[in-house]
């Protein structure tokens, strides 16, 4: 059992509002405030590089925690500024030309899109959807028919953002693998909230970010390889820490995953997402995947019983991440309503996930997100809120 009063301590943000945009940026916790707003302050007093090194091993233990997190190694990870970084890191190093296949779901968030259309057109490849199942998960029988030895990567977004499903990863892999292709899985909405483990899921690359379920800042962010290709892999885009300089006219790349880092970052930013990961650590990510889901369901369940109200969540697998309309008033206009009462949600356009919302008829969701910090009374005031409408 969580200790909600300590979480509830550590989070002042949650104290005198709602806040229910967990999938957005969640709020930090003091710990990592502490330790961001720590190293900033030292950094004014000896400079970057001095403080930077006092706090090496502090770096260096962000990847253990996040290896401990997801069952992976610490130079199996990169770290980056964002999950769509880490996404795009790996995806632009894959190699692409004229007539390879890259396949996506319909829920795929429009920067992965985005990505995949622009080296289609500059590689001769080409994107693919792969339809959704009834229930809403990426249809794994159409996969199945549409893979061939012409697939080289599938990109699979395991909890979309407009919505509360969880996608199957494993039967994806399977199936990928089994023709050859690459499957880089968007963890950017299911780190922090439910159990991620690499070595079950098997996927060859997995991109995620600090400041969502993890509770990190904003600015941070790792990408996962399978270890063969940590050590192997090429990426895109070099500079003096992700490569050396040998001789005149030639490289050495990084012996594991940090040969798709960059030398300058936030040291500052890397240890709260380090603290943020520590902190999940020591709750237990089944405790908090537990509260998050029990939250998620409690507040699907009481706004469908209003009138007017419809729930738009998919999935048999359901994820922390509440959408939802009220008939006859556009969901921006309810965000500025709830922001008015201190109840932070946001809104989920079609433009983010175009394929599913387009397929689905709607032009925008709100989206509710309680984290384990939220109590039940932060729900119901949610749906008195909503009620009130």
């Amino acid at each position: 059992m969580l200790d909600l009063d300590r979480v509830r301590a550590d989070t002042p943000g949650c104290v005198d509002r709602v806040f229910l945009d967990s999938a957005g940026s969640s709020l930090p916790s003091a710990p990592v405030l502490d330790e961001v707003v720590g190293h900033l302050r030292r950094e004014a007093e000896v400079g970057g590089y001095r403080a930077a090194a006092e706090r090496a091993d502090d770096l260096a233990d962000v990847k253990v925690a996040i290896a401990q997190l997801i069952g992976a190694q610490p130079a199996d990870l990169a770290l980056v500024e964002s999950a769509t970084r880490g996404w795009a890191d790996f995806f632009y190093s894959v190699p692409l030309g004229p007539g390879d296949r890259i396949l996506v779901s319909e829920v795929e968030y429009a920067s992965n899109a985005i990505a995949a259309f622009q080296r289609a057109r500059s590689s001769g490849a080409s994107v693919e959807v792969v339809p959704s199942a009834p229930s809403g998960e990426i249809d794994v029988d159409a996969l199945h028919r549409m893979l061939d030895e012409r697939v080289r990567l599938v990109s699979l977004v395991h909890a979309p953002t407009n919505g509360g499903l969880i996608n199957p990863v494993r039967e994806v892999v399977d199936l990928a693998h089994g023709v050859g292709a690459l499957v880089l899985l968007d963890a950017c909405q299911s780190v922090g909230q439910v159990p991620v483990d690499v070595r079950e899921l098997g996927v060859d690359a997995l991109s995620a970010t600090g400041r969502k379920w993890l509770r990190g800042p904003r600015g941070t962010g790792f990408l996962y390889l399978r270890p063969e290709l940590a050590r192997s892999m090429e990426p895109a885009a070099l500079d003096l820490h992700g490569a050396q300089w040998a001789e005149e006219t030639g490289y050495r790349l990084a012996p594991d995953a940090s040969r798709f880092e960059f030398w300058e970052c936030s040291v500052a930013a890397r240890l709260g997402l380090g603290a943020a990961v520590r902190y999940l650590l020591d709750l237990g990510i089944d405790e908090v995947a537990s509260a998050v889901s029990a939250r998620a369901e409690f507040a699907r369940t009481e706004l469908a019983s209003l009138p007017g109200v419809t729930i738009h969540d998919l999935g048999g697998h359901r994820s922390g991440i509440v959408s939802f309309t009220v008939d006859g008033i556009d969901p921006a206009a309810v965000r500025e309503s709830l922001a008015a009462d201190d109840i932070t949600v946001t809104v989920s356009g079609r433009g983010s996930t175009r394929v599913d919302m387009t397929r689905r008829g709607l032009d925008g969701v709100l989206r509710a997100s309680p984290h384990y910090f939220n109590t039940f009374e932060d729900l119901e005031r949610l749906v008195a809120a909503v009620g009130g409408l």
